[in-house]
């Protein structure tokens, strides 16, 4: 399961990373984000390449402002620490495998 991060631990976990990481924007009271965590967890099973975390926009809003997240759930793609894609909303696995490309 992927571990959770906040505004602290962010660019150590994230920007200054050369590999692939995926950050789950979510809030605890989001319906769609509680739908969304099994379908993460298989991808993080199936894609051990890349480093998935969770970050609760309510305990980090500044890096919701930041990666302009305006609604939850939004997944962000960081290659090398840039933003290489952004999803928003429930997807399906299958939408969700090419996100994640």
């Amino acid at each position: 399961m992927a571990q959770q991060i906040n505004s602290d631990s962010f660019a150590e976990k994230v920007l200054n990373v050369p590999g692939p990481v995926v950050v789950d924007f979510f809030a605890t009271w989001c319906g769609p984000c509680k739908m969304l965590a099994p379908i993460l967890e298989e991808a993080e099973s199936a894609h051990p390449e890349i480093t998935f975390y969770k970050l609760d926009v309510d305990e980090s809003p500044d890096l919701a402002r930041d990666y302009d997240v305006m609604g939850v759930p939004t997944l962000i793609k960081f290659a090398a620490g840039e933003v290489a894609a952004t999803s928003v909303g429930l997807v399906p696995r299958e939408e969700l495998e090419t996100f994640l490309g």
